[in-house]
């Protein structure tokens, strides 16, 4: 003789492996979520610049040579990087930057020395090569109208004024020119995140 199943229960799996499926089952929903919108890193947040004007931001030349006026270079694709003698990141990526403000005719590349003084960024400058023009931000003015956080960071300005890329942290190899070549052909890449950055030492 056969013990029976109480009324309503038969065939039903218990409480805590109903609840482990549906929590398992969001996680993986989740997953997709993130792995589809943002990549590998679940933290990506979208700058709030893209898709906005080009801050109106002035600053002084690092050699002197006189102000940069930022929306005077509307009319031409403008790649802004913020940086700083302290920054390691940013001693690796000046190559690329340098390279790339060379191969890339009719675009225009600015630095931003961000928190840092000008001879030191000088110093960095000789050592590692100027290849176009840099801006000292002495009170983060540019910073700050740009929403930087940390360093390297890099901005991507369409030829009507409007920004619609973003890299954050250390540029490498081919990412540069892949988002340049995005912008060319009219697309907005928005923004990558490839690396943490460095906040004032």
């Amino acid at each position: 003789m056969t013990a029976e199943t109480p009324a309503g229960k038969a065939g039903r799996p218990g409480w805590p492996w109903l609840v482990a499926a549906v929590l398992i089952g969001v996680g993986l929903a989740t997953a997709v979520v993130f792995a589809t919108r943002f990549g590998d890193d679940p933290n990506f947040v979208e700058s709030p610049l893209i898709g906005q004007p080009m801050p109106d931001v002035t600053l002084e030349a690092l050699d002197g040579s006189g102000p940069i006026h930022f929306p005077d270079l509307v009319g031409d694709i403008t790649v802004v990087n913020f940086w700083a003698s302290y920054c390691f990141p940013c001693r690796a990526e000046h190559g690329l930057l340098t390279e790339a403000a060379r191969q890339f005719e009719g675009v225009n590349f600015v630095g931003v020395v961000f928190q840092d003084t000008s001879d030191r960024a000088s110093e960095f400058l000789d050592e590692l090569g100027r290849g176009y023009p840099h801006v000292i931000d002495p009170d983060s003015r540019g910073a700050i109208n740009f929403g930087v956080f940390g360093i390297p960071e890099t901005y991507f300005i369409d030829a009507e004024g409007i920004v619609v890329g973003k890299i954050v942290g250390e540029l490498r190899p081919g990412v540069l020119e892949d988002t340049l070549g995005q912008i060319i052909l009219g697309e907005r890449p928005g923004t990558q995140t490839l690396g943490t950055v460095l906040e004032q030492p």
